[in-house]
């Protein structure tokens, strides 16, 4: 499964790292992709969407799908 998350709030690679390494603490959560560019993370894996949301906003950003 596939999901794609808009993030707000990333401003640097840093904010890109930081939500990268959110998601990938995510159980079930098998590779992801995150660009500040497009506001986006791209998520593989099966985790559920809500969980994904709360690693995002936890870490500190705004986050739906």
């Amino acid at each position: 499964m596939s999901t794609t998350i808009t993030v707000e709030g990333m401003s640097c690679g840093h904010c890109e790292q930081t939500v990268e390494e959110a998601l990938q603490d995510v159980p079930g959560v098998t590779d992801v992709a995150v660009d500040r560019e497009t506001d986006r993370a791209h998520v593989d894996g099966d985790a559920d969407t809500s969980t994904l949301v709360d690693a995002v906003e936890n870490a500190g950003y705004t986050a739906h799908v």
